[in-house]
């Protein structure tokens, strides 16, 4: 019988799914046909893998006078890409018993073929490899430059494999592939970017201390200021002092980097990311979609950064669609033939001018925009979006004392990441005590949670009561006050939320009424 089957993988969003490579060789004239929905770059596999096989000594396909069908199952599913290939060259030689026989069947092949039968790096291996293990899976053969990526999966056996010749003379045991070791994970807080030194930034200790409670409960931030106040430094340094990311974290992030083919030569992403896209960008290159859905900055942002700089000037349509992933922690595109879910828990960070000329406000330089024109331009931000925004602060111009002071007396990126971690520890441990693992930070409780694990004196429940009947704060911004409370709580050590907490969470949600 001259039929085979060998196991690969698709990417659906950024999760794998299983992919039955069938291959049938019968009589009849010469034909080589793909089915199962491949796309235009799985039917070119034709030719590679012809060529691939041509040129690493055995007999190829279109030397074949027999009719050849390949299927991929589930039929129903849409397959896209080109790591495909390898899979594919494998069934071939088992139906055609142009190579030994062996047990297929705890095995995932994975890799594009290069026309000399060399294997070419391919996007989403993370992705495969922890569907494998989750599966049962013993083995996984992928490109070289792929396996440290894949052996991040730990009790997996990683194949790194440079060509498909030396996969068959591994496969007939004359020639033994040595297993890629584990890979070791270690955190970093440095990344591709320049990183910002928050000492460096003079004056502005209002908007550090904002920056400092941002970054230990996952706040979200919005600064309103002059032009060259700031703004924009303050947020590429706030990348510096988040603690981190644990090894959960490392592999949901190298996850999504993975399957949007972003790695760029880098076998995973062990620091968070900080994702600052320009005010043209469309709805769907934000929050993810297209035709073959990918991640959008969003999930690229995911346990990291989203910096929108100059927010009035991003579209209507792109700040409101932001509204359900910031509440959520994910984004969910609907397509007629499938759903895809792509993780979104991120820290928006956005920058924005009181006005179009940038000065209304401004101590030293007058505003030249009338009042319509003031209140059109704010209105931009809708208050549903600012509801979302726990931390709202003005940040003014910079005094010419503290521009001209070179003594570095602030406090450094390493002495407030460290207060950061202490801070979040605490709070991992109140939730893992909890039961509640993959909640990691004071932004990310319910209603439910904060009813639970937030306790108040009577004096500032008091407060609390007075402060939502006057201040008109809906009850999304009383939830988020209390969050922000307790991480203001976490930082100080504190077991039990204060007064003079609630009153500083208050302060920052002031702008809401302006």
């Amino acid at each position: 019988m001259n039929l085979s089957k060998v196991f690969s993988a698709s990417i659906d969003g950024i999760e794998a799914k299983l992919i039955e490579i069938e291959t049938d060789i019968h009589v009849g004239l010469h034909s080589f046909n793909i089915v199962g929905l491949a796309d235009k770059s799985l039917s070119e596999a034709k030719e590679r893998v012809s060529s691939a096989l041509k040129n690493s000594g055995v007999k190829p396909p279109s030397k074949e006078n027999r009719k050849i069908v390949v299927n991929l199952a589930p039929a129903d599913l849409k397959k896209t890409g080109s790591h495909y290939d390898l899979a594919i060259a494998i069934g071939y030689l088992l139906a055609t018993k142009q190579i030994k026989e062996f047990d297929a069947s705890d095995k995932i092949f994975v890799g594009e073929l290069a026309l000399d039968g060399a294997l070419r790096n391919v996007s989403g291996v993370l992705n495969i490899a922890r569907m494998a293990k989750l599966k049962g899976y013993k083995e996984i053969f992928v490109p070289k430059e792929n396996a440290i990526e894949a052996a991040i999966i730990d009790g997996l056996i990683v194949v790194p494999v440079s060509n498909l010749l030396e996969l068959m003379h591994h496969l007939e045991n004359r020639s033994v592939i040595k297993p890629q070791p584990k890979t070791q994970l270690e955190p970093t807080v440095s990344s591709e970017h320049q990183l910002v030194d928050i000492a460096d930034i003079k004056g502005q200790e209002n908007a550090k201390r904002a920056l400092m409670i941002a970054a230990s409960g996952g706040h979200n931030l919005l600064m309103s200021g002059s032009p060259g106040a700031g703004k924009s430094l303050m947020a590429q340094s706030l990348a510096s002092i988040l603690p981190p990311p644990e090894l959960d974290e490392i592999i949901e992030i190298t996850k999504i980097y993975s399957a949007a083919g972003l790695l760029k030569g880098n076998s995973f992403i062990n620091w968070r990311p900080f994702r600052s896209p320009h005010h043209s960008a469309s709805p769907i290159a934000i929050t993810g979609g297209g035709q073959n859905p990918r991640p959008g900055e969003i999930s690229l942002a995911h346990r990291g950064v989203l910096f929108l700089d100059e927010l009035p000037e991003f579209r209507r349509d792109l700040l409101e669609a932001l509204r359900q992933p910031m509440e959520m922690g994910s984004v969910t595109v609907a397509r007629v033939k499938d759903t895809v879910k792509f993780p979104a828990k991120f820290i928006l960070v956005a920058a924005m001018n009181p006005c179009p000329c940038g000065y209304y406000g401004d101590e030293e330089k007058e505003c030249k925009c009338t009042a319509f024109e003031v209140s059109r331009y704010q209105k931009k931000i809708s208050g549903p979006l600012l509801d979302r925004i726990d931390l709202q602060i003005s940040v003014p111009r910079v005094k010419i004392e503290d521009l001209q002071n070179k003594n570095r007396d602030y406090k450094s990126a390493d002495e407030m990441r460290k207060k950061i971690i202490k801070a979040r520890e605490i709070q991992r441990k109140r939730f893992s005590d909890l039961g509640l693992s993959d909640v990691l930070t004071n932004s990310e409780m319910s209603s439910k949670l904060c009813d639970k694990v937030i306790v108040l004196d009577k004096e500032t429940d008091q407060f609390l009561k007075d402060m939502f009947e006057k201040a008109f704060i809906s009850a999304r911004g009383y939830y988020r006050i209390l969050k922000t409370a307790r991480t203001i709580a976490d930082l100080e050590n504190s077991e039990n939320v204060k007064l003079d907490h609630v009153a500083e969470a208050f302060q920052y949600r002031l702008r809401d009424n302006q």
